[in-house]
């Protein structure tokens, strides 16, 4: 399942970042790279869901993770800026996903 999850976040952020260069999709290789990566990124949740994944934690941890990778490529690759509050918001996301995953592991006990 975590595997399927991994790829679709990599999809996803991949689909992401070349949407930036796609330029409106009017350069064809950024917007071919994008629509390829959304779809794979859909059709690997999908995968990760289907074997048993909840919903909830599988959806919020691609969104977290997607929103903290690109957040960090535009920083490190792409010559953003990332200010304080928006780190910290990037940090509350992903707080929020880990009280999903240990929210939902300590309701099973």
């Amino acid at each position: 399942m975590w595997g399927w999850l991994a790829l679709a976040i990599g999809a996803e952020v991949t689909g992401t970042v070349a949407l930036r260069f796609s330029q409106g999709f009017s350069r064809l290789v950024p917007s071919m790279i994008t629509v390829v990566g959304y779809g794979l990124a859909f059709w690997s949740l999908s995968q990760a869901l289907g074997r048993g994944m909840s919903l909830g934690v599988a959806y919020g941890t691609w969104a977290a993770a997607g929103v903290a990778l690109v957040a960090l490529i535009g920083v490190f690759f792409l010559g953003e800026s990332l200010t304080w509050v928006q780190l910290g918001g990037v940090g509350l996301v992903i707080a929020g996903v880990l009280a999903l995953e240990l929210g939902g592991a300590t309701s099973h006990a």
